[in-house]
């Protein structure tokens, strides 16, 4: 007896029935919370590897040294500019001046790198806001 494989769909291209969109929203989601944990503990290298790791998931849909690429480069080349990235720690107000400036200036990176990465998961449709150029979707 012959097995029918129910993943497929039939026809000539046979497609896979399973979407990996909801898969992937579920990743992006959870990566997002630990990107806000990090930043509320203050834990920068954390909240960039969360970030980098979402960078992953929807780099895969930008063209390859396209304008995201050239955007997420440069973020991440000012980010290292500014040397190691703290880790855990408690607050700025116990750190020596240049210390707290050096990690107010990576905080305020990683902000930029977070608000591009969620506008681009945005623009893509996979995150909380989406916009059709399809002025019939509202019919």
């Amino acid at each position: 007896m012959a097995y029918k494989d129910m993943n497929k769909e039939e026809g000539e291209g046979n497609l896979s029935r399973i979407n990996a969109a909801g898969i992937i929203n579920i990743t992006l989601e959870n990566l997002w919370r630990d990107c806000y944990t990090g930043m509320v503990k203050g834990d920068l290298v954390t909240w960039n590897r969360r970030l980098d790791a979402i960078w992953v998931l929807l780099g895969g849909d930008c063209e390859e040294g396209g304008t995201e690429d050239k955007k997420i480069e440069g973020l991440d080349d000012k980010i290292y500019e500014t040397g190691k990235l703290n880790h855990k720690k408690t607050g700025f107000s116990k750190l020596e001046d240049d210390e707290a400036q050096k990690m107010s200036l990576q905080y305020l990176l990683l902000k930029k790198k977070s608000l591009f990465l969620r506008r681009l998961q945005n623009k893509q449709g996979k995150g909380t806001a989406y916009h059709s150029d399809d002025e019939d979707d509202m019919e």
